[in-house]
């Protein structure tokens, strides 16, 4: 058996017919190459490692758990790498997705990084905190709309799925869970400067219940400001609008 750590924030999922359709989430094609984040006692890993013409592989921080999933799984082995998601190498060359009951306590660090390898990931399906998949998941003009949600939503369209119980979980979580899934968009938009880009989303939620023209001022010729974009808030602007201001930035 394995013991729960806190410390990884785990809670395992437990309903046979939630992890079922976790796993029916995932877009699945000949040749897939699969990457799960995290999969604790092996709840969807089973499932997973069912598919048929899949090339799989998990990333696992827990040594206990990767010893459990080896002795219980056989088919897993040679698949798990013991390590932080947020530290590894890509684990596949070319394209490969990305499923998992995530750990709530770096969800949000793992959106990030898969940014960093949207190249290489054209889709992903994810459980999170519910509050963390409202934000990825929402549109402009929502309370929920922030930072990841401009950042995600340039690269990925983002789906709301399904919630999950808490009593699906032992031991039940006290936040209440979602899935979502992201796929790549055929044609993102495209930015003169990335790191330009994500400073002006950066800034302009950072001070979110004030006009852009106060959080942006030095970012922008005084003429610019005077537009009448200015007089709106983070949360106005869709996507495209941000990458339109960012063409503009000094």
């Amino acid at each position: 058996m394995y013991t729960l750590k806190k410390s990884l924030g785990q809670h395992f999922l437990k309903d046979e017919n939630m992890c079922r359709q976790i796993v029916e989430a995932m877009p699945v094609e000949e040749g897939l190459q699969l990457l799960e984040v995290g999969p604790g006692g092996g709840a969807i890993t089973k499932y997973l490692l069912e598919l048929p013409g899949i090339t799989f592989r998990a990333v696992e921080l827990d040594a206990e758990k990767v010893g459990y999933l080896q002795q219980t799984y056989p088919a897993i082995r040679g698949k798990l790498i013991n390590e932080s998601f947020l530290d590894m190498q890509p684990p596949f060359s070319g394209q490969f997705s990305i499923i998992g009951n995530f750990p709530y306590n770096i969800s949000t660090q793992i959106m990030f990084r898969v940014l960093d390898w949207r190249e290489q990931v054209p889709a992903v399906v994810g459980m999170f905190q519910k509050e963390v998949a409202q934000r990825i998941a929402a549109g402009h003009g929502n309370k929920d709309y922030g930072i990841l949600s401009v950042l995600l939503q340039r690269f990925y369209k983002v789906e709301y799925l399904f919630e999950v119980s808490e009593q699906c979980f032992n031991p039940p979580p006290k936040v209440k869970s979602a899935v979502i899934r992201l796929t790549r968009l055929e044609a993102p938009l495209a930015v003169k400067s990335e790191k330009k880009f994500t400073l002006l989303v950066k800034t302009a939620f950072g001070q979110r219940r004030k006009q852009l023209r106060n959080p942006l001022k030095a970012f922008f010729d005084k003429t610019f400001l005077q537009e009448p974009i200015f007089t709106k808030r983070a949360e106005e602007l869709t996507v495209a609008d941000f990458v339109t201001l960012s063409e503009h930035m000094l």
